[in-house]
């Protein structure tokens, strides 16, 4: 492998987030005159889906409770749309299944996606709920749900099948894309710049024009590399500034895979169902032993795929209690193996499932400890930061929110050839100090 000693673009991560910009990017200069795919190369410190990518469930949605967050991932299931079959994308559809605390907030979503025309249905009251989802699923008993929101788009792509249809994408523009390349640091300039000059890598220097950091969860070692700050201060809503508030937090998201035919698990009608998330204060009891397992908010998502073997999905995340700096993520190493789920996780989801669909009840002896979920790196609000550091730096901070983001790519590129994006005008960094933020559901999710 020789390593350039120069290139303009230069984009670490092989994730969604780093193939999708250089795919859009080598188009985007292709189509001025000002360059090609060949002016771009990608590093990553293992390869094609090592990361976050590669273990991600791959659920795409519009369920969120920002206005902001919903524009931008109708943007994205556009995408998703539009290149279905070389992405491996399934267009099945998602449904929210929530309890009362969470009627009005849904119903609000339900409102505005009307408004921007995107598809969906809304069930209210729980008997209607009820009936509507036996309509689907015969053996349907979840407890406690007064509304359902349908989404008609959206769905699951197969995770590293699609990002590896990404990849082929980009180097067919003429991008390179060079694995078990570790950067170790970032060059600056001298003088009154402040901008990114090139990496140290473990294989040497790479000097760059332009730098983009689409590494998921690790974008908190990046982002110190850059010398930005550790903490921020948040105005609130009041008008108080809070500071000292850290940059970085990580979650532990826990996902699993429940090892019967993935095709058992079909509608009354013999067609593939919609991705499921049900969100209910009912109590949750143990299909093993019958024991209260909650009587807490308690939330599940599950789906059918081959790709993993079963059904796959996960649950709530739960905060990791440590300093952001303290979190074993190793930078520069392969994801690690533990970020798989924990026993109390696979007791917790399958009699989840069960209390939803009886079809699994019974099914604990088949479930799979699988690499999946991992740990996510979330900014201060938990939602993305999309900007330019140090003049010439653009960070991809996805927040989690990362793989159903497929079109960021393309409005990065956009902003990166000069064209500044509407849609990610709502997640600049200069929203904490001017107290521009997100507004908070009553999902027991972070990031909805």
């Amino acid at each position: 492998m020789s390593l350039p000693t120069h290139v303009p673009y230069l984009i670490i991560g092989a994730g969604i987030h780093g193939l999708s910009t250089a795919t859009h990017l080598a188009r985007m200069l292709k189509a001025s005159g000002k360059g090609s795919g060949k002016d771009i190369v990608i590093v990553d410190k293992d390869g094609i889906a090592a990361g976050a990518s590669g273990i991600a469930c791959g659920v795409v949605r519009n369920n969120y409770f920002q206005p902001a967050m919903r524009e931008l991932m109708a943007h994205s299931v556009s995408h998703w749309e539009a290149n279905a079959k070389a992405l491996s994308y399934n267009p099945v559809g998602y449904m929210q299944i929530s309890p009362e605390s969470m009627h009005e907030d849904v119903a609000q979503i339900y409102r505005e996606q009307q408004g921007i025309g995107y598809e969906s249905v809304f069930i209210e009251g729980t008997d209607d709920c009820d009936a509507y989802m036996k309509e689907l699923f015969s053996d349907w008993r979840a407890q406690n749900i007064t509304s359902v929101l349908h989404e008609k788009k959206g769905g699951y792509a197969h995770n590293t099948k699609a990002i590896y249809a990404l990849a082929k994408m980009a180097e067919e523009e003429g991008v390179r894309i060079l694995t078990g390349v570790t950067v170790k640091g970032l060059k600056g300039a001298n003088g009154s710049s402040s901008a990114i000059t090139g990496v140290e890598t473990d294989k040497g220097p790479i000097a760059c024009d332009y730098l983009v950091v689409a590494t998921g969860p690790w974008v908190r070692d990046f982002w110190s590399m850059a010398e930005l700050p550790e903490t921020v201060s948040i105005k609130g809503a009041d008008g108080t500034l809070h500071d000292g508030i850290p940059m970085w937090k990580f979650w532990q998201l826990e996902e699993g895979v429940l090892r019967v035919d993935p095709e058992s698990f079909r509608t009354n009608a013999g067609d593939l169902p919609p991705v499921i998330h049900v969100d209910t204060d009912a109590p949750l009891y143990s299909d093993v032993d019958g024991s209260l397992i909650t009587d807490k908010m308690w939330g599940i998502y599950y789906k059918p795929d081959p790709h993993f073997g079963g059904i796959q999905g996960g649950a709530m995340p739960y905060a990791i209690d440590k300093p952001a700096s303290e979190v074993a993520i190793d930078p520069y190493g392969p994801a690690s193996p533990e970020f798989v789920s924990s026993p109390e996780f696979a007791h917790m989801w399958v009699s989840a499932l069960a209390h939803c669909n009886g079809r699994f009840s019974g099914t604990m002896p088949k479930y799979h400890k699988e690499a999946s979920g991992g740990v996510g790196c979330f900014t201060p609000d938990s939602f993305p930061v999309f900007d330019v550091f140090r003049e010439n730096c653009y960070i991809i901070a996805d927040s989690n929110h990362g793989y159903k983001m497929l079109g960021v790519g393309e409005l990065v590129a956009k902003e990166i050839t000069g064209e500044t994006s509407a849609l990610l005008e709502p997640f600049r960094f200069s929203r904490y100090a001017e107290g521009k933020l997100h507004p908070v559901s009553n999902s027991p999710y972070p990031w909805s």
